[in-house]
Protein backbone atom coordinates (compact mmCIF):
# COMPACT_ATOMS: atom_id res chain seq x y z
CA UNK A 1 0.00 0.00 0.00
CA UNK A 2 1.39 3.17 -0.96
CA UNK A 3 2.43 5.98 1.89
CA UNK A 4 1.91 9.76 1.00
CA UNK A 5 4.31 12.21 2.16
CA UNK A 6 2.56 12.68 5.72
CA UNK A 7 2.93 9.32 6.09
CA UNK A 8 -0.44 8.58 5.77
CA UNK A 9 -1.65 5.90 3.34
CA UNK A 10 -3.55 6.87 -0.23
CA UNK A 11 -6.58 4.85 1.58
CA UNK A 12 -6.58 6.44 4.81
CA UNK A 13 -6.50 10.31 2.70
CA UNK A 14 -9.22 9.09 0.34
CA UNK A 15 -11.74 8.20 3.84
CA UNK A 16 -10.55 11.58 5.34
CA UNK A 17 -10.91 13.82 2.18
CA UNK A 18 -13.13 12.01 -0.61
CA UNK A 19 -16.34 12.25 1.08
CA UNK A 20 -15.88 16.77 0.68
CA UNK A 21 -15.27 15.88 -2.94
CA UNK A 22 -18.27 13.74 -3.63
CA UNK A 23 -20.16 16.30 -1.79
CA UNK A 24 -19.06 18.90 -3.25
CA UNK A 25 -20.04 17.24 -6.48
CA UNK A 26 -23.57 15.88 -5.83
CA UNK A 27 -24.12 19.60 -4.63
CA UNK A 28 -22.86 21.08 -7.98
CA UNK A 29 -25.15 18.60 -9.95
CA UNK A 30 -27.93 18.93 -7.59
CA UNK A 31 -27.57 22.99 -8.18
CA UNK A 32 -27.50 22.52 -12.20
CA UNK A 33 -30.39 19.92 -12.25
CA UNK A 34 -33.13 21.22 -9.43
CA UNK A 35 -35.31 22.59 -12.39
CA UNK A 36 -35.21 19.24 -13.94
CA UNK A 37 -36.11 16.74 -10.75
CA UNK A 38 -38.81 20.04 -9.84
CA UNK A 39 -37.02 21.25 -6.57
CA UNK A 40 -39.02 23.92 -4.04
CA UNK A 41 -37.23 26.49 -3.13
CA UNK A 42 -38.30 24.92 0.48
CA UNK A 43 -36.43 21.74 -1.23
CA UNK A 44 -33.53 23.89 -1.59
CA UNK A 45 -32.80 24.98 1.66
CA UNK A 46 -33.43 21.52 3.35
CA UNK A 47 -30.88 20.14 0.96
CA UNK A 48 -28.73 23.41 1.71
CA UNK A 49 -29.27 22.51 5.58
CA UNK A 50 -28.68 18.47 5.28
CA UNK A 51 -24.86 19.78 3.25
CA UNK A 52 -24.05 21.73 6.26
CA UNK A 53 -24.46 18.61 8.44
CA UNK A 54 -22.91 16.70 6.07
CA UNK A 55 -19.57 19.05 6.30
CA UNK A 56 -19.91 19.44 10.10
CA UNK A 57 -20.42 15.98 10.32
CA UNK A 58 -17.05 14.98 8.63
CA UNK A 59 -15.08 17.88 10.09
CA UNK A 60 -15.76 16.53 13.56
CA UNK A 61 -14.68 13.13 12.30
CA UNK A 62 -11.82 13.93 11.00
CA UNK A 63 -10.48 15.86 13.81
CA UNK A 64 -12.00 13.19 16.28
CA UNK A 65 -10.54 10.13 14.44
CA UNK A 66 -8.50 11.25 11.24
CA UNK A 67 -7.47 8.70 8.53
CA UNK A 68 -9.45 4.98 8.58
CA UNK A 69 -8.65 3.54 12.12
CA UNK A 70 -10.90 -0.08 11.67
CA UNK A 71 -13.61 0.09 14.54
CA UNK A 72 -12.86 3.50 16.06
CA UNK A 73 -15.09 4.45 18.90
CA UNK A 74 -17.88 6.54 17.44
CA UNK A 75 -17.32 5.03 14.04
CA UNK A 76 -21.01 3.47 13.84
CA UNK A 77 -22.15 6.61 14.90
CA UNK A 78 -21.00 8.33 12.06
CA UNK A 79 -21.46 6.15 9.19
CA UNK A 80 -25.21 5.73 10.55
CA UNK A 81 -25.30 9.98 10.48
CA UNK A 82 -23.64 10.08 7.17
CA UNK A 83 -25.71 7.29 5.45
CA UNK A 84 -29.34 9.27 6.91
CA UNK A 85 -28.28 12.74 5.83
CA UNK A 86 -27.52 11.49 2.39
CA UNK A 87 -30.46 9.30 2.04
CA UNK A 88 -32.49 12.34 3.03
CA UNK A 89 -30.74 14.40 0.31
CA UNK A 90 -31.46 11.97 -2.69
CA UNK A 91 -35.32 12.57 -0.89
CA UNK A 92 -34.49 15.93 -2.61
CA UNK A 93 -32.32 15.03 -5.22
CA UNK A 94 -30.95 11.89 -6.45
CA UNK A 95 -27.80 13.33 -7.82
CA UNK A 96 -26.77 13.08 -3.94
CA UNK A 97 -26.29 9.86 -4.51
CA UNK A 98 -22.37 10.67 -5.73
CA UNK A 99 -22.40 11.70 -1.93
CA UNK A 100 -24.06 8.33 -0.83
CA UNK A 101 -22.30 6.19 -2.43
CA UNK A 102 -19.26 6.43 0.24
CA UNK A 103 -21.44 3.78 1.95
CA UNK A 104 -20.19 0.96 0.16
CA UNK A 105 -16.28 2.20 0.48
CA UNK A 106 -15.80 2.11 4.33
CA UNK A 107 -18.37 -0.32 5.95
CA UNK A 108 -15.97 -2.49 6.83
CA UNK A 109 -13.75 0.10 8.17
CA UNK A 110 -16.18 1.71 10.34
CA UNK A 111 -19.50 -0.80 11.35
CA UNK A 112 -18.54 -4.17 13.66
CA UNK A 113 -18.21 -7.21 11.09
CA UNK A 114 -22.24 -8.17 12.20
CA UNK A 115 -23.52 -5.32 11.42
CA UNK A 116 -21.42 -4.76 7.91
CA UNK A 117 -24.34 -6.00 5.99
CA UNK A 118 -26.99 -4.49 7.00
CA UNK A 119 -25.21 -0.69 6.31
CA UNK A 120 -24.86 -2.04 2.40
CA UNK A 121 -28.53 -3.06 2.45
CA UNK A 122 -29.20 0.59 3.74
CA UNK A 123 -26.68 1.87 1.21
CA UNK A 124 -28.26 0.03 -1.51
CA UNK A 125 -31.99 1.40 -0.80
CA UNK A 126 -30.64 4.71 -1.26
CA UNK A 127 -29.31 3.96 -4.15
CA UNK A 128 -31.91 2.15 -5.51
CA UNK A 129 -34.40 4.94 -4.93
CA UNK A 130 -32.30 7.31 -6.61
CA UNK A 131 -31.47 5.75 -10.32
CA UNK A 132 -35.44 4.52 -10.01
CA UNK A 133 -36.36 7.59 -11.70
CA UNK A 134 -39.23 10.23 -10.31
CA UNK A 135 -37.00 10.66 -6.93
CA UNK A 136 -38.13 9.05 -3.78
CA UNK A 137 -40.77 7.76 -2.56
CA UNK A 138 -41.69 6.18 -6.16
CA UNK A 139 -43.98 7.61 -7.37
CA UNK A 140 -45.83 4.43 -9.71
CA UNK A 141 -45.94 1.43 -10.05
CA UNK A 142 -43.13 1.18 -12.95
CA UNK A 143 -40.78 3.44 -10.45
CA UNK A 144 -41.63 0.72 -7.37
CA UNK A 145 -40.77 -1.82 -9.79
CA UNK A 146 -37.23 -0.37 -10.96
CA UNK A 147 -36.65 0.69 -7.12
CA UNK A 148 -37.35 -3.39 -6.35
CA UNK A 149 -34.90 -4.60 -9.29
CA UNK A 150 -32.34 -2.00 -8.60
CA UNK A 151 -32.39 -2.98 -5.09
CA UNK A 152 -31.82 -6.13 -5.77
CA UNK A 153 -28.92 -5.50 -8.19
CA UNK A 154 -27.65 -2.93 -5.79
CA UNK A 155 -27.88 -5.68 -2.76
CA UNK A 156 -26.36 -8.28 -4.69
CA UNK A 157 -23.52 -6.97 -5.91
CA UNK A 158 -22.50 -5.04 -2.66
CA UNK A 159 -22.65 -8.56 -1.11
CA UNK A 160 -20.10 -10.33 -4.04
CA UNK A 161 -17.80 -7.12 -3.46
CA UNK A 162 -18.08 -6.96 0.44
CA UNK A 163 -17.28 -10.87 0.34
CA UNK A 164 -14.46 -10.16 -1.90
CA UNK A 165 -13.42 -7.06 0.13
CA UNK A 166 -13.55 -9.52 3.70
CA UNK A 167 -11.11 -11.90 1.62
CA UNK A 168 -8.97 -9.62 0.97
CA UNK A 169 -8.66 -7.64 3.95
CA UNK A 170 -8.40 -11.31 5.75
CA UNK A 171 -5.61 -11.63 3.56
CA UNK A 172 -3.98 -8.40 4.00
CA UNK A 173 -4.02 -9.41 7.62
CA UNK A 174 -2.09 -12.95 7.42
CA UNK A 175 0.20 -11.26 5.33
CA UNK A 176 0.84 -8.41 8.01
CA UNK A 177 0.65 -10.95 10.52
CA UNK A 178 3.10 -12.51 8.54
CA UNK A 179 5.46 -9.96 8.29
CA UNK A 180 5.28 -9.21 11.81
CA UNK A 181 5.92 -13.08 12.22
CA UNK A 182 9.20 -13.08 10.10
CA UNK A 183 10.38 -9.75 11.98
CA UNK A 184 10.50 -11.37 14.64
CA UNK A 185 12.03 -14.20 13.68
CA UNK A 186 14.43 -12.13 11.73
CA UNK A 187 15.26 -10.50 15.25
CA UNK A 188 15.56 -13.91 17.00
CA UNK A 189 17.69 -15.08 14.54
CA UNK A 190 19.60 -11.56 14.69
CA UNK A 191 19.78 -12.38 18.38
CA UNK A 192 21.01 -15.75 17.84
CA UNK A 193 23.77 -14.60 15.73
CA UNK A 194 24.88 -12.56 18.28
CA UNK A 195 25.05 -14.88 20.80
CA UNK A 196 27.04 -17.55 18.38
CA UNK A 197 29.70 -14.78 17.90
CA UNK A 198 30.02 -14.47 21.83
CA UNK A 199 30.01 -18.14 22.19
CA UNK A 200 32.43 -18.67 19.19
CA UNK A 201 34.96 -16.23 20.99
CA UNK A 202 34.30 -17.85 24.06
CA UNK A 203 35.07 -21.42 22.16
CA UNK A 204 38.28 -20.08 20.66
CA UNK A 205 39.53 -18.66 24.01
CA UNK A 206 38.64 -21.89 25.12
CA UNK A 207 40.66 -23.96 22.92
CA UNK A 208 43.42 -21.22 23.14
CA UNK A 209 43.73 -21.91 26.65
CA UNK A 210 43.19 -25.71 25.63
CA UNK A 211 46.19 -25.59 23.34
CA UNK A 212 48.64 -24.26 25.57
CA UNK A 213 47.68 -27.00 28.32
CA UNK A 214 48.31 -29.82 25.90
CA UNK A 215 51.60 -28.67 25.14
CA UNK A 216 52.28 -28.01 28.46
CA UNK A 217 51.10 -31.65 29.57
CA UNK A 218 53.19 -32.55 26.46
CA UNK A 219 57.00 -30.90 27.29
CA UNK A 220 56.39 -31.98 31.18
CA UNK A 221 56.06 -35.88 29.82
CA UNK A 222 58.52 -35.28 27.04
CA UNK A 223 61.04 -34.50 29.71
CA UNK A 224 59.54 -37.14 32.18
CA UNK A 225 60.47 -39.40 29.22
CA UNK A 226 63.69 -38.30 27.89
CA UNK A 227 65.29 -36.27 30.58
CA UNK A 228 64.14 -37.49 33.79
CA UNK A 229 65.22 -41.09 32.65
CA UNK A 230 68.20 -40.07 30.91
CA UNK A 231 69.81 -38.50 34.12
CA UNK A 232 68.70 -41.36 36.33
CA UNK A 233 70.93 -43.32 33.65
CA UNK A 234 73.70 -41.21 34.24
CA UNK A 235 73.64 -40.88 37.66
CA UNK A 236 73.47 -45.01 37.87
CA UNK A 237 76.59 -45.19 35.61
CA UNK A 238 78.39 -41.87 37.83
CA UNK A 239 77.50 -44.12 40.84
CA UNK A 240 79.12 -47.17 39.25
CA UNK A 241 82.19 -44.96 38.62
CA UNK A 242 82.67 -44.56 42.48
CA UNK A 243 82.23 -48.23 43.56
CA UNK A 244 84.68 -49.79 40.65
CA UNK A 245 88.17 -49.40 41.24
CA UNK A 246 89.17 -50.40 37.55
CA UNK A 247 89.71 -48.03 35.59
CA UNK A 248 88.67 -49.60 32.18
CA UNK A 249 85.29 -50.48 33.85
CA UNK A 250 84.86 -46.95 34.95
CA UNK A 251 85.82 -45.56 31.64
CA UNK A 252 82.88 -47.39 30.55
CA UNK A 253 80.41 -46.28 33.08
CA UNK A 254 81.53 -42.60 31.93
CA UNK A 255 81.11 -43.27 28.34
CA UNK A 256 77.62 -44.55 28.78
CA UNK A 257 77.13 -41.28 30.69
CA UNK A 258 78.28 -39.09 28.15
CA UNK A 259 76.25 -40.86 25.81
CA UNK A 260 73.21 -40.58 27.67
CA UNK A 261 73.93 -36.98 28.42
CA UNK A 262 74.46 -36.41 24.95
CA UNK A 263 71.38 -38.38 23.90
CA UNK A 264 69.23 -36.42 26.51
CA UNK A 265 70.06 -32.86 25.50
CA UNK A 266 68.97 -34.15 21.91
CA UNK A 267 65.81 -35.33 23.08
CA UNK A 268 65.05 -31.92 24.94
CA UNK A 269 66.03 -29.74 21.28
CA UNK A 270 63.70 -32.17 19.97
CA UNK A 271 60.71 -32.14 22.49
CA UNK A 272 60.64 -27.82 22.25
CA UNK A 273 60.63 -28.33 19.03
CA UNK A 274 58.30 -30.85 18.58
CA UNK A 275 60.05 -33.15 16.92
CA UNK A 276 60.11 -36.85 15.94
CA UNK A 277 62.59 -38.38 18.71
CA UNK A 278 65.91 -39.38 16.78
CA UNK A 279 64.93 -43.18 17.32
CA UNK A 280 62.33 -42.70 14.55
CA UNK A 281 63.94 -40.53 12.70
CA UNK A 282 65.79 -43.05 10.20
CA UNK A 283 63.89 -46.43 11.81
CA UNK A 284 60.59 -47.34 11.89
CA UNK A 285 58.47 -48.47 14.90
CA UNK A 286 59.86 -52.02 15.36
CA UNK A 287 62.93 -51.09 14.84
CA UNK A 288 63.15 -47.96 16.79
CA UNK A 289 61.81 -50.33 20.20
CA UNK A 290 64.71 -52.81 18.91
CA UNK A 291 67.00 -50.19 19.88
CA UNK A 292 65.24 -48.87 22.83
CA UNK A 293 65.07 -52.95 24.42
CA UNK A 294 68.68 -53.18 23.33
CA UNK A 295 69.70 -50.22 25.41
CA UNK A 296 67.71 -50.91 28.51
CA UNK A 297 69.34 -54.65 28.39
CA UNK A 298 72.67 -52.81 28.32
CA UNK A 299 72.32 -50.25 31.08
CA UNK A 300 70.18 -52.70 33.25
CA UNK A 301 72.01 -56.14 32.93
CA UNK A 302 68.37 -57.42 32.50
CA UNK A 303 67.21 -59.81 29.54
CA UNK A 304 64.68 -58.26 27.27
CA UNK A 305 62.97 -59.59 24.22
CA UNK A 306 61.32 -57.99 21.58
CA UNK A 307 58.33 -59.85 19.57
CA UNK A 308 56.85 -58.09 16.43
CA UNK A 309 54.00 -59.93 15.14
CA UNK A 310 51.48 -59.28 11.96
CA UNK A 311 52.29 -57.29 8.62
CA UNK A 312 54.69 -54.35 9.61
CA UNK A 313 53.24 -51.05 8.31
CA UNK A 314 53.98 -47.34 7.79
CA UNK A 315 52.50 -45.42 11.13
CA UNK A 316 51.85 -41.68 11.30
CA UNK A 317 54.59 -39.62 13.48
CA UNK A 318 52.17 -39.44 16.28
CA UNK A 319 51.50 -43.19 16.66
CA UNK A 320 54.90 -44.19 16.63
CA UNK A 321 56.13 -41.37 19.01
CA UNK A 322 53.08 -42.46 21.40
CA UNK A 323 53.86 -46.41 21.68
CA UNK A 324 57.98 -45.94 21.89
CA UNK A 325 57.48 -43.03 24.61
CA UNK A 326 54.78 -46.10 27.03
CA UNK A 327 57.16 -48.88 25.93
CA UNK A 328 60.26 -46.39 27.44
CA UNK A 329 58.68 -45.69 30.23
CA UNK A 330 57.27 -49.33 30.53
CA UNK A 331 60.74 -50.65 30.83
CA UNK A 332 62.10 -48.13 33.02
CA UNK A 333 59.33 -48.33 35.50
CA UNK A 334 60.38 -51.93 35.31
CA UNK A 335 64.08 -51.42 35.65
CA UNK A 336 63.27 -48.74 39.30
CA UNK A 337 60.37 -50.39 40.73
CA UNK A 338 60.00 -53.78 39.55
CA UNK A 339 63.33 -55.86 40.26
CA UNK A 340 62.82 -57.77 37.31
CA UNK A 341 65.02 -60.68 35.97
CA UNK A 342 63.44 -60.89 32.66
CA UNK A 343 61.36 -58.58 30.17
CA UNK A 344 58.99 -59.34 26.88
CA UNK A 345 57.89 -56.07 24.53
CA UNK A 346 55.66 -57.38 22.00
CA UNK A 347 54.05 -54.79 19.10
CA UNK A 348 51.56 -56.48 17.10
CA UNK A 349 50.02 -55.28 13.67
CA UNK A 350 46.43 -55.96 13.83
CA UNK A 351 43.93 -54.41 11.37
CA UNK A 352 42.92 -51.01 12.26
CA UNK A 353 44.50 -51.34 15.54
CA UNK A 354 48.33 -51.64 16.68
CA UNK A 355 48.82 -52.69 20.10
CA UNK A 356 52.04 -53.05 22.39
CA UNK A 357 52.49 -55.41 25.65
CA UNK A 358 55.39 -54.56 28.12
CA UNK A 359 55.75 -57.70 30.73
CA UNK A 360 58.16 -58.19 33.62
CA UNK A 361 58.52 -60.42 36.15
CA UNK A 362 59.03 -58.53 38.89
CA UNK A 363 57.97 -57.95 42.35
CA UNK A 364 54.36 -56.56 40.84
CA UNK A 365 52.01 -54.06 42.96
CA UNK A 366 48.02 -53.83 44.08
CA UNK A 367 46.33 -51.42 41.38
CA UNK A 368 44.07 -50.51 44.48
CA UNK A 369 47.30 -48.74 46.02
CA UNK A 370 47.87 -46.61 42.62
CA UNK A 371 47.27 -43.07 43.13
CA UNK A 372 45.18 -41.66 40.25
CA UNK A 373 47.39 -39.29 37.35
CA UNK A 374 46.16 -35.77 38.24
CA UNK A 375 48.54 -34.22 35.95
CA UNK A 376 51.15 -33.24 38.55
CA UNK A 377 53.72 -34.77 39.88
CA UNK A 378 55.26 -37.93 38.66
CA UNK A 379 54.12 -39.03 34.89
CA UNK A 380 54.35 -43.02 35.64
CA UNK A 381 51.39 -44.80 34.35
CA UNK A 382 49.00 -42.33 34.74
CA UNK A 383 50.81 -40.46 31.68
CA UNK A 384 51.02 -43.46 29.62
CA UNK A 385 47.61 -43.88 30.03
CA UNK A 386 47.64 -39.40 29.50
CA UNK A 387 49.36 -40.10 26.47
CA UNK A 388 47.38 -42.84 24.57
CA UNK A 389 44.37 -40.94 25.37
CA UNK A 390 45.06 -38.20 22.71
CA UNK A 391 44.96 -40.48 20.25
CA UNK A 392 42.02 -42.44 21.02
CA UNK A 393 43.91 -45.00 22.64
CA UNK A 394 44.05 -46.88 25.86
CA UNK A 395 46.28 -48.73 28.65
CA UNK A 396 45.14 -50.94 30.91
CA UNK A 397 47.58 -52.72 33.47
CA UNK A 398 47.53 -56.41 35.02
CA UNK A 399 49.58 -56.89 38.10
CA UNK A 400 49.30 -58.18 41.34
CA UNK A 401 52.14 -58.34 43.92
CA UNK A 402 54.91 -60.96 42.98
CA UNK A 403 53.50 -61.98 39.94
CA UNK A 404 55.48 -59.43 37.37
CA UNK A 405 53.09 -56.94 35.63
CA UNK A 406 52.13 -55.99 32.12
CA UNK A 407 51.43 -52.99 30.88
CA UNK A 408 49.15 -53.26 27.26
CA UNK A 409 48.51 -50.09 25.11
CA UNK A 410 46.12 -50.16 22.33
CA UNK A 411 46.00 -47.04 19.71
CA UNK A 412 44.52 -46.97 16.22
CA UNK A 413 46.31 -48.09 13.47
CA UNK A 414 46.83 -44.72 11.81
CA UNK A 415 49.13 -45.14 8.69
CA UNK A 416 51.41 -42.78 7.56
CA UNK A 417 50.18 -40.14 4.73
Amino acid sequence: MRTARDGTTVEQRFFRYGPYTLLGIAVLMSALSSGLVGMTVTDMYAAGILTAAACALQLWWGRTRPGSTPHAPGAPVYYVLRTVIGFALCWFNPFFSIYAITGYFDVGVLLPKRFARAGLMCTAVTMAGSQSGGGMPPASLTNWVAFGALFVLHASLALVFGNIGAREAERTQRQAETITELERANTRLEQALAENATLHAQLLLQAREAGIADERRRLAADIHDTLAQGLTGIIAQLQAVTSIADPVLAREHLDRAAGLARHSLGEARRSVHNLVPAALEDDDLPAALKKTVAGWTERTAVRADLTVTGTVEPLHDEVGVTLLRIAEEALSNAARHAGATRAGVTLSYMGDEITLDVRDDGCGFDPADLAPHSGRGGFGLGGMRARAERIAGTVEIETEPGQGTAVSARVPLVRRT
